[in-house]
């Protein structure tokens, strides 16, 4: 038998063309446009943020979050009657099916409700298994549906870790009203519901941050909103992106006193650890929905006496000191946190609190893709090695 050995096996692979290659790697897409918006602006230079072109101080002084995520949903603000029709679907779809009020019985009572609320968001949406969203009518219910269900989730699964009975949401209050009522079993009176109502506004879109932009990549490939949205909130449940006003309080809580902020602080610049709830990739000043929390924070820990507020003063100007001229100022996250725990909701409820504000925000997105649409497909700078030899196991 001839030894010859057929062309194929001595054929050497080509090498990768210049076209293969991709031009510069820019890690965290930093700075590199991937969408044209027009659901939110952000000026991080002067500290400004706009929800459909509307200033957001504007809109947490006179506005409320339903009609605010009318805003982001359609582009404009709406009616009396539209708004009126809104809170009433909203307020019609906000009950759970039995069946994932069981699921959150059968979640670890160890598990964080971030977990929690994407794998109800998930299992909602298999009772709605519609795979194409083709007409307003469709996405608009489906907008609300994911509006109106996330409270109830939220507060469902805190109330049955611990013990105790879901309580159904009322009919009779607004969005914010409600899920403390649901989360507590108390109604909460104006200024409570209010705050909680403004701390929705604030969060309800940034534009395109990680949980926006990993909800965009799974719409373009025109997935559903439910899984959008659970693609979302994977996404800001990651501590880089949506966990540091958890931080941020427990690390007032270690502080302590005003008087040992300083100490506390300076040992972590030492160590060049991050200080949660200061800085931003956008801002290089101070955060606009930090100026509005904060003025919400001072007001209630001066009725309960409370040191945070302090702490958190003291804390701010030893950053400033290490800090200001890098632009590090204190984000969002510093005071929501203050201001979520005075009104007696628990720290690992923040980030889903977080998260029923954004939700609006992230769907507003969805719509927007789906207008003119095209599927993600980014390249990579391959780094491996090239022609490798295969090796027999029994040779390895």
């Amino acid at each position: 038998m001839s030894d010859q050995v057929t062309p194929a096996a001595t054929m050497t692979a080509p090498k990768p063309s210049p076209s293969a290659v991709p031009p510069e790697l820019i890690p965290g897409l930093e700075g590199v446009p991937i969408a044209e918006s027009s659901v939110s602006f952000v000026d991080g230079q002067v500290g400004k943020l706009e929800y459909r072109g509307i200033n957001v101080e504007r809109l947490a002084e006179q506005s409320t979050f339903e009609e605010t995520s009318y805003l982001l949903l359609t582009g404009k603000l709406p009616t009396k009657k539209e708004l009126d029709e809104f809170n009433g679907q909203l307020s019609t779809h906000r009950r759970l099916k039995y069946r994932i009020k069981d699921l959150l019985k059968c979640l670890p009572e160890t598990g964080h409700p971030m977990d929690a609320l994407q794998t109800g968001i998930a299992a909602i949406g298999m009772f709605y298994p519609q795979r194409q969203y083709t007409t307003p009518e469709d996405r608009h219910l489906a907008c609300v549906r994911l509006i109106a269900k996330m409270p109830t989730l939220v507060a469902a699964f805190e109330r049955l870790r611990k013990g105790d009975e879901h309580i159904v949401p009322r009919d009779d209050l607004s969005h914010a009203a409600n899920f403390f009522y649901m989360l507590t079993g108390e109604e909460p009176d104006r200024q409570k519901a209010r705050i909680l109502d403004v701390c929705l506004i604030l969060h309800a879109d940034h534009t395109m941050n990680a949980s926006t932009f990993a909800g965009r990549v799974v719409a373009s490939t025109l997935a559903d909103p439910y899984c959008v949205v659970s693609s979302a909130l994977g996404a800001l449940s990651g501590p880089l992106h949506g966990g540091a006003n958890e931080d941020t309080i427990q690390l007032f809580n270690r502080i302590g006193s005003p008087k040992n902020a300083r100490a506390v602080v300076e040992e972590m610049v030492t160590r060049k650890e991050k200080i949660p709830g200061c800085g931003h990739r956008i801002y290089k000043t101070v955060d606009p929905r930090a100026k509005i929390l904060k003025v919400h924070a001072e007001h209630l820990t001066r009725r309960s006496g409370n040191p945070h507020y302090e702490i958190a003063l003291e804390v701010e100007k030893v950053v400033a000191e290490h800090y200001a001229d890098k632009g590090i100022w204190p984000n969002v996250d510093f005071f929501s946190g203050i201001v979520y725990a005075e009104l007696g909701i628990p720290p690992v409820c923040f980030t889903p609190m977080f998260a029923m504000g954004r939700v609006s925000g992230w769907l507003a997105h969805w719509l927007e893709q789906l207008e003119n649409n095209r599927i993600f497909r980014p390249t990579q700078r391959y780094v491996g090695g090239h022609d490798q030899p295969y090796i027999p196991i029994t040779g390895r």
